[in-house]
């Protein structure tokens, strides 16, 4: 009996995205599809390139025609991502950015750009589309993370506007402040000067079509959050805190702004850095320097995702420092890391704002 395309269909009814607890024929993730004689091909179009189920909806693909189709059929199963946003909007410059995703941190030198800067890396290595804001007017670090403190963003135009292109660095488009001023210059703006200053890098870039653009955010919950907050459609915030009490007290208030009733920002997850030290001499030990699980605890508190726990590894720091991050070191353990804090967040980007 030859198969069908119904045959098919009905199939992959029995497979269901793990996230949306619905079936992939439902949802309408299945695109593309031919049948010759005993061979099936198909495209399963996932809600973001990050996916960290794509192999197990492979799999749970390829058995379904086998076992309910043809148990001799030849299945091609191409797995493919569109991002989508069905809630947030934006005009101009933005009108091609499907999420926007602030990371923040509730008071300093808890390692916020150095994740925003992994992070950013990890989605797009996974193949999205991802830029990055350095909205850290006051101290900008993102152009040397990314070894592009000598360039300067170009001349672009659009809708017949002027506007700035970004710089890119490892695939990444980026725009800082830092791209502005001499290393040695102090960047001394006022509250009304400032928060001008982050809507130009937003509305004045012509970011193009991207699937996330990465927000990194000055410590605190001060001006720039504010407008940040009501002017730009945040798709989400996440949280970076280290596990000691003092950084953990003003985590509670940097989650507290995004859930005021005016500004009303999803908190994606929170994400412990800093979680142990580890020497290079002696890989398996750890060391809780600032104290041990008090994310995770924050975390469970106040039901939100922990979303990952990183240790302070002297690599990840001097591999920022280089402008090289240290998700671009192949076959090390925080590449690893990294790349699955990326699909967390993409996960529950797309628990929120799919379909």
């Amino acid at each position: 009996m030859p198969i069908t395309e119904k045959a098919v269909l009905d199939a992959l009814r029995y497979v269901e995205d793990p996230d949306l607890k619905k079936d992939l024929v439902t949802l309408g993730m299945i695109r593309h599809l031919k049948i010759t004689e005993n061979r099936v091909a198909f495209t399963v179009m996932l809600t973001t390139p990050a996916c960290p189920m794509k192999d197990l909806i492979h799999k749970a693909c390829v058995n379904a025609i086998l076992q309910f189709v043809d148990s001799n059929a030849e299945v091609t199963v191409t797995m493919d991502a569109e991002v989508i946003n069905t809630k947030a909007k934006a005009d101009g410059a933005l009108k091609h950015v499907r999420h926007i995703i602030a990371v923040a941190s509730g008071k300093g030198g808890v390692g916020k750009s150095t994740i925003a800067a992994n992070l950013a890396l990890g989605l797009s290595l996974s193949g999205a589309r991802v830029g990055i804001v350095d909205a850290d007017i006051y101290g900008p670090s993102q152009h040397i993370m990314f070894g592009v403190e000598n360039e300067r963003p170009g001349p672009a135009e659009l809708n017949g506007a002027k506007k700035m292109a970004p710089v890119e660095s490892y695939g990444i488009k980026l725009n800082s402040i830092g791209f502005l001023a001499a290393p040695d210059q102090v960047v001394a703006l006022r509250g009304p000067m400032a928060t001008k200053a982050l809507t130009q890098l937003f509305f004045d870039t012509d970011w193009g079509e991207l699937d996330y653009l990465i927000v990194d955010l000055p410590p605190g919950t001060g001006d720039i959050h504010i407008t940040l907050c009501s002017q730009i459609p945040l798709s989400g915030a996440v949280i970076v805190c280290t596990p000691q009490p003092v950084a953990i007290a003003d985590a509670r208030k940097g989650i507290s702004l995004f859930k005021l009733s005016q500004l009303n920002v999803p908190v994606l997850g929170l994400i412990e850095n800093m979680s142990w030290f580890t020497p290079q001499e002696l890989p398996q030990n750890k060391y809780y320097i600032f104290g041990k699980d008090g994310v995770r605890h924050l975390s469970e508190e106040l039901n939100i995702p922990l979303l990952a726990q990183l240790p302070l590894i002297q690599s990840i720091r001097e591999a920022a420092d280089a402008g090289r991050p240290a998700i671009l070191h192949d076959k090390s353990i925080y590449q690893e890391q990294y790349i699955a804090l990326a699909q967390n967040v993409a996960q529950r980007i797309s628990l929120l704002h799919s379909l």
